[in-house]
């Protein structure tokens, strides 16, 4: 089954929200963008809200819709006695959770606390998750293994871009040119990075070169070199690059995802 036609019951305002702000959750937290991922947990709780909303008032919105008070509409839907009891009392629950971490956790972390940013972007993949297999599960009444299965066919875990070891990051996409790969590392990186460190992350041996795509990068705004040319830091500009460089390569993952199934249909 298709990912769309996984939620043919929902409207196209509806279902392809739902879908994207589901693959963007999954996206940003392989790639490590922690606060990303939360916040597209908030969207796809709005999302959610809608759509159970619509089902136990026998008609769908046409688009998502933000209560003024999502908590409190959130806890409205427990009162669809009628509706199945994950719609009515499990789901509702679960999404003032999500929208919790994203209003109240993800900003502002200060003193001696750890941030838990890692952690609460854990928590929304693994809640946004089960509510996706429970939409599909009762929308199409569906086991839940088979719901569960059917999850994982179209939110499939793509490899992320940046691996962590204990003493050094890597790029796995081989493909990226060097500028890009250091972007990339620094993105990773939430404060700045010894050039020294930043090049044997690379793998690139000619330190010449390597300085002197530094300067490049660092007049075009893209990152700042300290004066001594030995730390270097990601600046707005380089960030948005980064986005924008992320945004494309997941759209070629996505186009190239029923290329794939098409072939596998004709054996």
């Amino acid at each position: 089954m298709q990912p769309a036609r996984a939620f043919s019951a929902l409207p196209k305002g509806l279902r392809d929200p739902l879908l994207a702000e589901y693959e963007s959750i999954i996206q940003n937290f392989v790639e490590g963008r922690w606060s990303p991922a939360e916040l597209s947990g908030g969207r796809f709780s709005e999302i959610v809200y809608t759509i159970l909303d619509g089902r136990a008032k026998g008609g769908y919105s046409a688009k998502p819709v933000k209560p003024a008070n999502f908590v409190a509409a959130s806890r409205g839907l427990e009162q669809n006695v009628h509706e199945p009891r994950s719609f009515q009392i499990l789901i509702p629950r679960a999404l003032a959770a999500l929208y919790e971490i994203r209003n109240n956790r993800g900003v502002g972390h200060v003193g001696g606390d750890v941030d838990p940013n890692h952690m609460d972007a854990t928590a929304v993949v693994a809640i946004s998750s089960w509510i996706m297999a429970e939409l599909v599960r009762v929308l199409h009444d569906l086991t839940t293994n088979e719901a569960r299965e059917l999850v994982d066919q179209f939110a499939e875990r793509r490899t992320p871009l940046v691996w962590h070891g204990s003493n050094v990051k890597r790029v796995l996409d081989s493909s990226l040119a060097l500028k890009d790969q250091i972007l990339v590392l620094l993105a990773h990186s939430a404060i700045g990075v010894l050039v020294t460190d930043l090049q044997r992350w690379t793998g690139y041996s000619n330190k010449t070169y390597f300085l002197r795509l530094l300067r490049a990068i660092h007049r075009g705004r893209l990152v700042e070199l300290s004066a001594d040319e030995a730390c270097v830091q990601l600046l707005p500009p380089g960030q948005q690059y980064v986005e924008k460089l992320i945004a494309r390569r997941t759209a070629l993952q996505f186009a190239a995802r029923p290329q794939r199934r098409k072939r596998a249909g004709r054996k």
